[in-house]
């Protein structure tokens, strides 16, 4: 059976990388008794995969993987047996029940909402919430993109599908988060300073992941972006 994991991650444990991470992962299910199934060959290894893995110093209440079990109990004890056996900073929040011939977690991402705050003393001169609107106004919001062969010129506009800022003084981003375009939130915020001439301080920014999205429309004019959870259901 396919399931679908849902996890938060904050406080000190975003400074790990991802590859520590799916290790920790790796010994919490061992911890956790679950019955989790093995690749064949001379090196077998647990079968998993992430979604969009988050950046280092990133934090997230919206992280997925997604591990096939050969026998599984109810997802409330799952849950609770897997929290038992994680570590301060990593809650599991839900295991689900995917359907038959749904996507693995990674391709699956197609979007990812953001809150962005400023580290005290490096908060931007201007107020970038008073400003948002002009910016999206914009017809292009052209950035220089180097990569290994040439250095390309992007448009994110078509990518942020959302940008506001909240009533706590953060900013919220809904964005392209797929192979194809994921849009990073500080390249936004990058992008609307350098335009009213004021360069974002190293380190500035303190970014929380909320949700990771997949998109069950087939119409790319019109998306329909739900959280990579949607589509599973609890085990009784």
């Amino acid at each position: 059976m396919k399931v679908r994991v849902k996890f938060k991650k904050h406080g000190a444990i975003r400074f790990i990388g991802h590859l520590d991470v799916m290790r920790f992962f790796q010994k919490c299910i061992r911890r956790a008794g679950l019955n989790i199934a093995y690749s064949g060959g001379y090196s077998p290894h647990q079968i998993m995969s992430f979604a969009s893995p988050l950046g280092v110093g990133l934090e997230s209440n919206g992280e997925y993987m997604d591990i096939e079990l050969h026998t599984v109990t109810s997802s409330k004890d799952m849950v609770t047996r897997m929290n038992e056996a994680s570590v301060e900073g990593i809650e599991i929040v839900s295991i689900k029940e995917l359907p038959e011939g749904a996507g693995n977690a990674m391709a699956s991402v197609a979007a990812a909402s953001y809150s962005v705050r400023f580290r005290e003393g490096k908060e931007p001169k201007i107020n970038i919430a008073e400003k948002i609107s002009d910016f999206m106004s914009l017809p292009q919001i052209l950035i220089t993109k180097e990569t290994k062969k040439n250095i390309l010129e992007v448009d994110l506009k078509p990518g942020i599908y959302e940008f506001h800022g909240n009533e706590d003084g953060s900013l919220f981003l809904f964005v392209d988060a797929s192979s194809g375009g994921n849009i990073k939130p500080v390249t936004i915020i990058e992008a609307l300073l350098n335009k009213y001439g004021e360069c974002l301080q190293e380190n500035a920014c303190l970014i929380t992941r909320e949700e990771t999205y997949l998109n069950l429309s087939k119409d790319e004019s019109k998306p329909d972006f739900v959280p990579l959870d949607a589509i599973g259901r609890d085990i009784a």
